[in-house]
């Protein structure tokens, strides 16, 4: 009881401490030979930084016999935040996935909207987990390649931004540009949502995806990163070959579409997913300053 009671009037004490008026004015306290702190608001990070932050860690030496295409574009706004080789056709590893999932949920949407959801399994363990032979499996079940690129065909993706011989990327000639692939990445977010199926499609697509810093093949990165559970994205992995497409939320540009695709045949895989891991982070930094 003695200890409350001391800790109460102790707590009182201080309270009245606080709420005394000051006596002085504190600015004539200090001596004027100390300094008085002011705090400083940082720079904003503007598109100029962005694309002078990009475009060093593209250009690092150690870079210098590579082949990279990046393209990082706002859902909603027709001018890309930053562009890099946007219409270089790359060996896509993984992220050809994204071709066949989205053409078997715009085949699905139309033919069996009813079996849309019973999808949802096979989406995650092809997109988030990149399971291949599964991959390849639902290529085959929709009708293959031409049936694919049939579909695509609505979303605007014509044959001249990408090639696909399977459906899970293994094959290294598969080739596709990032402006393909954000083509794709946009119509699947937006598309038509006066149609419930479409709509559907959409959050079926989208949420398969990884997510950054949480799941499947994005779990080991961007952790502690302001890009963790905010980045929902593919990636791509072949020997010399990094990529990674997807969603990125910016508090200034809402949902960010972006692929970010390097091939270099003898360069670590660490070094290139380290690089691209950077470039996302910058563009997750990116403020709108106009």
């Amino acid at each position: 009881m003695t200890a409350g009671t001391n800790l109460e009037s102790l707590n009182r004490a201080e309270a009245t401490v606080v709420q005394q008026p000051l006596k002085t004015n504190p600015a004539k306290s200090f001596p004027k030979s100390i300094p008085i702190y002011v705090p400083q608001i940082k720079p904003r990070f503007c598109q100029k930084n962005l694309e002078s932050a990009i475009t060093s860690i593209v250009k690092n030496p150690s870079f210098k016999s590579a082949r990279w295409g990046i393209l990082i574009k706002p859902i909603q706004e027709a001018k890309a935040l930053y562009q890099f080789n946007p219409n270089l056709s790359l060996i896509p590893a993984s992220n050809t996935k994204l071709l066949t999932t989205a053409a078997a949920l715009r085949i699905y949407g139309k033919s069996n909207p009813e079996k849309l959801v019973s999808l949802r399994p096979l989406l995650t363990a092809v997109n988030r987990y990149s399971n291949n032979s599964k991959a390849n499996s639902l290529l085959r079940r929709i009708g293959g390649q031409r049936a694919a690129r049939n579909a695509l065909d609505i979303l605007g993706l014509h044959t001249t931004g990408y090639k696909q011989v399977d459906g899970s990327g293994l094959s290294r000639a598969n080739r596709a540009k990032p402006s393909t692939l954000v083509s794709l990445l946009q119509g699947m977010y937006v598309g038509n949502l006066n149609k419930v199926n479409r709509s559907l499609e959409n959050d079926l697509f989208y949420n398969s995806l990884a997510i950054a810093g949480v799941n499947g093949t994005l779990r080991n990165r961007f952790h502690n990163t302001l890009v963790k559970g905010r980045l929902y994205g593919k990636t791509g992995t072949l020997r010399g070959v990094r990529t990674l497409s997807g969603y990125l939320e910016n508090t200034d540009y809402g949902t960010i579409a972006f692929s970010v695709m390097v091939n270099q045949p003898g360069q670590s895989g660490r070094r290139l997913i380290s690089a691209i891991d950077r470039i996302l982070l910058q563009t997750a930094r990116v403020n709108r300053c106009d």
